[in-house]
Parts: structure tokens; C-alpha cells; sequence
């Protein structure tokens, strides 16, 4: 009987300490990170109905551009770091593991069909290596020297660019890569939702992209809103340094590489649109400047050659729109 007894009131304290779960577990909540930590607006969330649960999911997604706001100025920082490595022929390295890891290799992955660029210029380094993008091998992690090791590998230097990726901000493997990519004196940064992390402890404060998400509503299921924010600002990095480099005219993705039906189709419009001819006419500039769209939007906005074209776009950065102002300040000074 007093087995059966201590056994109710055990279970009475359970639920209690459920219940209040701000009282009873607030000690233990703030001796963890706050990706570690439990969200009391997800308790219980295994008895909603599925609609209850996609709302409460969805309200704890809002929350995740404001976080990313808030990390604007250092995301700023890195972005220039990194316009000003591509200007000098250096490469952007993503490293990461889990979730973080695969995020870094997906940005990496699209940058060459999305702008044009080498396979080398954006890279993603993922712990565990090609087996970790579809399998979990989340010990890979604990592995510091093997992150020091991809780096060497891939010949990393002081013109290279390193973003540590990771949503504890603890991982060995990303920690000691940063550590090694500092020691040769490249720029490094990282993205963590961790105030207090080893990885912002090697950096100064304008290179620590701090993204505030709060606890997940699965606890430490950082796939979710972490990854969620760690995507958001890979997004805004790279797109910002294609900007800044010229890979867009305009908002139009004119450095594409037209692989297939649907992009080839896509060099078509652009060309029409930005030069105003007809199919036909893009058509025959899209060819005669190689299949290169940028090409033969300058081709076709200034009337000029494939090589007179080029040699512009070589001489202004790749960039259509410093071509136009180069000219139109010719045409203003009358030379």
C-alpha cells in the first residue's frame, strides 16, 4: 500500500512540475543554452490536435526574422568581408555539422547555377563529409582536429573567408576550425543562436551573427527554428555579395548559367526584357554571346560587338550597371 501510495504522489508531482513549468524547471533552464532549453508555449503540444500544432509551430517561425534583424550589423561586417575576399580571387567556406552543416553545403551548391560563378568560390564543409548530407553522423562534431584537417585539405589561406556555422555555438569541429583559420590570418565569422558560445568567444563582437530564435518547440531540435535562421542568413550573405560584386543587374539573375530548357527559356526573357527586342532578336544575341545572358544584354543595350561588350564588362567589374553609367557619363560630358 505504501508502494502504491508513493507512486501516486510521485505521479501528482509530476504533472505538477509540468504544470508550472516556469517554477520547477527554471534553475535547470538557465543553467542550459537556450537552444538546450524547454519552450513552455510548446507544453503538452502532444495532445493538440494536428492544426493546434501547426499553429503553435508557425507562431514560434514568426519570431525567427525578427532574430535575424537583430544580427543585421554583423551579417553586414561578413558580407564585406567576404565581397572584398571575392575581389581579390579568395574563396567563402561554410563549416558546419548536423543541420548547420548541410545548410552551408546547400548555400554553396546553388551559388553556381544561381550566378554564374566557379564550383570553388563558395564552398560548404560538413563533419563526416559527403556521408553526413543524407545520413546523421552526429559524432562527427566532437572531431576538432578533422576540421582543421578539411581546411588544410582544401588549401585554405589568408585571403579565404571561414562562417562557422552552428546553432550550440560548441561544436569542436567548427571551433577549431575557426581557431586554425584565424591563426593564418583569413577573416572569419560565425552564426550561432547562442549568446554565450565557444565560437564567439574567438571573435570580436562585429563578427558574431547572433541569432536569438529562443528555445525550439521540440527541445534542442535545432533543425527547426535555428535552421530556420541559420538559412535566412546564408540566403542574405551570398545574395548579397553576388550584388555586390555584379552578378545582378537590377533584381535580375543575369549571370545564370542557362543548363537546361527552363534557364535557357529564362536567358530569352530576361534579354527582352531588359533590351526590349523581340524573341527573335534575343534569341540571336543569347547565341552569338555564347549562351552568356549578361553578355548579350550589354550586346543588346548598347548596340556594340561581343568583344566590344566583353571588354566593358572586364573593365567595370562584371557589372551592366557600371557600364551604363560609364557611358551615360561619357555621353554627359559630351566625349
Amino acid at each position: 500500500m505504501e508502494i502504491i501510495f508513493k507512486i501516486i504522489i510521485n505521479t501528482l508531482k509530476t504533472i505538477v512540475v509540468h504544470t508550472n513549468l516556469s517554477v520547477y524547471t527554471a534553475p535547470v533552464m538557465q543553467s542550459l543554452l537556450e537552444t538546450e532549453q524547454r519552450n513552455p508555449l510548446s507544453y503538452r503540444i502532444d495532445s493538440k490536435s494536428t492544426l493546434e500544432i501547426l499553429a503553435i509551430i508557425n507562431e514560434e517561425d514568426k519570431k525567427v526574422p525578427f532574430a535575424v534583424e537583430r544580427a543585421m550589423p554583423s551579417i553586414a561586417v561578413v558580407v564585406d568581408d567576404v565581397v572584398e575576399a571575392f575581389k581579390k580571387g579568395g574563396r567563402l567556406f561554410y563549416i558546419g555539422a548536423g543541420t548547420s552543416g548541410r545548410l552551408g553545403v546547400l548555400d554553396a551548391s546553388e551559388c553556381p547555377p544561381t550566378y554564374g560563378v566557379d564550383p570553388e568560390m563558395v564552398q560548404g564543409i560538413i563533419a563526416g563529409g559527403q556521408k553526413a548530407l543524407t545520413t546523421s553522423v552526429e559524432w562527427a562534431e566532437d572531431n576538432g582536429e578533422a576540421g582543421v584537417e578539411r581546411l588544410k585539405q582544401v588549401a585554405f589561406t589568408s585571403n579565404d573567408v571561414l562562417i562557422g556555422i552552428t546553432a550550440s555555438g560548441g561544436a569542436p569541429f567548427v571551433v577549431e576550425a575557426m581557431r586554425y583559420a584565424l591563426s593564418v590570418g583569413a577573416k572569419v565569422g560565425a552564426i550561432s543562436c547562442n549568446k554565450t558560445t565557444a565560437v564567439f568567444d574567438l571573435l570580436d563582437e562585429h563578427h558574431r551573427i547572433f541569432v536569438p530564435v529562443g528555445p525550439e518547440i521540440i527541445t534542442g531540435s535545432t533543425r527547426m527554428k535555428a535552421g530556420t535562421a541559420q538559412k535566412l542568413v546564408l540566403n542574405m550573405i551570398t545574395t548579397t555579395a553576388m550584388i555586390r560584386i555584379g552578378k545582378v543587374f537590377n533584381n535580375l539573375m543575369v549571370d545564370l548559367r542557362p543548363v537546361n530548357a527552363k534557364l535557357i527559356q529564362r536567358s530569352h526573357r530576361l534579354i527582352s526584357e531588359v533590351t526590349g527586342c523581340d524573341e527573335q532578336e534575343s534569341k540571336r544575341l543569347f547565341a552569338q554571346a555564347g549562351n552568356n545572358t549578361k553578355l548579350a544584354i550589354t550586346m543588346g543595350l548598347l548596340q556594340v560587338t561581343v568583344e566590344e561588350a566583353s571588354l566593358l564588362l572586364e573593365q567595370n567589374g562584371q557589372s551592366i550597371s557600371r557600364v551604363l553609367n560609364l557611358m551615360e557619363s561619357h555621353s554627359g560630358s559630351g566625349s
